[in-house]
């Protein structure tokens, strides 16, 4: 079943190429949407694709980068609307 989910990163994540790893891996999993930082520090993404990638997405969050210290992930899931096409890094 499609999903999406939006995703708020708290630790060590800006400055560690999360973003970038991020889009890659959403692009690996056939998902859509985008990631951005946020100036309190945190990392956003929002993401739409099958629910188990989307899964595999968040557990990926935890440990998807050498750099980072994720402390917590926040998720919420909402519909699927199919509202990207792509999967892109937000200024």
């Amino acid at each position: 079943m499609k999903k999406s989910i939006t995703l708020l990163i708290f630790g060590k994540v800006q400055g560690v190429f999360f973003r970038i790893k991020s889009k890659q891996k959403a692009e690996s999993l056939s998902l859509t949407g985008w990631v951005k930082n946020i100036p309190t520090g945190e990392v956003e993404i929002f993401a739409e694709g099958d629910e188990k990638n989307l899964k595999k997405l968040i557990d990926w969050c935890y440990n998807g980068i050498d750099n980072a210290n994720v402390k917590k992930v926040d998720v919420k899931y909402g519909v699927y609307k199919a509202e990207f096409d792509k999967f892109v890094i937000m200024l």
